[in-house]
């Protein structure tokens, strides 16, 4: 799933070993881990020649780009406010809602901070470990198609600092921006078993983990919102959307490195459970508000796989179930858009081994499985 935690002595050891970052966004940049925390996994894939994400013809759909506002030092009011947690979702939601109209290069997925962005630690709460944890998130603001539409990159999770700061977070943008609607966008873990890499799940309603309870108590949030979606269907939209480049030659390039690192020598096949970690030629976008499925929100590891786990679920991931909770207290629709950024594993490989491929398969394209989910995020801003 986003936002796995890996063992790792230091940040700077990454970066003077020219591995790729963009893993990281899943560690201090990413979720607002402690800078002096270790991670679980020091391994992180090196593929060369990954291709960038394109300028936007956003004409081919009747549309422009979406317009830069003059983002102000308090926070602004705004129609719609669309969050993104991890550093390539942030990246993603740059290249889609601030700098469409050139190409983004794939070093830019793990850009921790990008320009015209605001950082927001306005009335920080005392919490644990609160001198780490330092400020909410960053903001912008932009216009689409006449909505004024706050973006927002959050430092608050479920994981860290906890459930009751990312609550505090949501209540202040509901009680100070006043959005009629609160999209959650970003990467996930599949259960679905027909859900390739990089499919793309709407839907309005979270549920939230409970190892102490059976699932049958776990408690769901549910919206009344119902995506806007003829901009999805515009015979057009495809031709924006981005083939995730998970080649069989750049998912065995992948399984190599794995293997090396690991000490192991399972095969491609076996690694990549029922082929979903395939993509198909471009990514299924699956509006599941009318048959009411849920996600589900853990703060602790949890992995789809081929037995099933889960399936009843549209992803796993690890803040929105809260988001539900708190916007349906205050009134305030909500949606979540999540990309299948690491599929459901083969269920016949141990526990450990579907974590660290799941997690491998995310720090290459994450990036590209993003892109393509902020992109309905905007399509479904734009038909509002």
């Amino acid at each position: 799933m986003d936002r796995r935690i890996f063992i790792r002595t230091t940040l700077a050891a990454a970066a003077a070993a020219g591995l790729p970052k963009f893993g990281l966004a899943k560690t201090l940049a990413g979720i607002g881990v402690q800078p002096n925390a270790t991670l679980e996994s020091s391994f992180y894939p090196s593929l060369s020649g990954l291709p960038a994400l394109p300028a936007i013809n956003w004409a081919a759909v009747g549309a422009v780009a979406p317009t830069l506002e003059t983002t102000p030092s308090t926070l602004p009011a705004a129609d719609v406010v669309v969050i993104a947690w991890a550093e390539s979702e942030w990246a993603a939601m740059q290249h889609v809602f601030v700098e469409s109209t050139s190409s983004m290069p794939y070093s830019d997925a793990s850009t921790s901070s990008w320009s015209g962005w605001v950082k927001y630690s306005k009335s920080m709460p005392s919490a644990p470990s609160s001198d780490d944890w330092t400020y909410w998130g960053y903001y912008r603001l932009v216009l689409v198609n006449g909505k004024r539409v706050l973006l927002f990159k959050s430092n608050t999770h479920l994981d860290w600092p906890g459930q009751t700061y990312l609550a505090d977070l949501i209540n202040v943008l509901c009680e100070q921006v006043k959005p009629s609607l609160i999209l959650s966008t970003g990467t996930a873990g599949g259960c679905r078993l027909g859900d390739h890499l990089g499919t793309v799940n709407v839907v309005n309603a979270g549920t939230l983990y409970d190892s102490s309870e059976p699932s049958a108590s776990w408690p769901t949030y549910t919206s009344t919102y119902v995506p806007a979606w003829s901009m999805v269907e515009n015979a057009s939209f495809s031709s924006l959307l981005f083939g995730i480049p998970a080649t069989s030659a750049n998912l065995q390039t992948l399984a190599t490195q794995f293997n090396k690192y690991y000490d192991t020598s399972y095969t491609l096949t076996t690694l990549n459970g029922d082929g979903l970690c395939t993509p198909t030629t471009l990514p299924a976008i699956n509006n599941l508000t009318a048959s009411g499925t849920s996600l589900l929100t853990a703060s602790t590891f949890l992995e789809g796989n081929t037995s099933g786990d889960y399936d009843q679920f549209a992803v796993i991931e690890m803040d929105d179930a809260v988001i539900a909770k708190t916007c349906q207290q205050n009134g305030v629709q909500f949606g979540f858009v999540r990309n299948v950024s690491d599929p459901a594993q083969n269920a016949s490989l141990p526990a450990s081994v579907q974590e660290n491929w799941g997690s491998a398969v995310y720090d290459v394209f994450g990036y590209y499985t993003s892109y393509n989910g902020a992109l309905v995020a905007w399509a479904m801003i734009w038909a509002m």
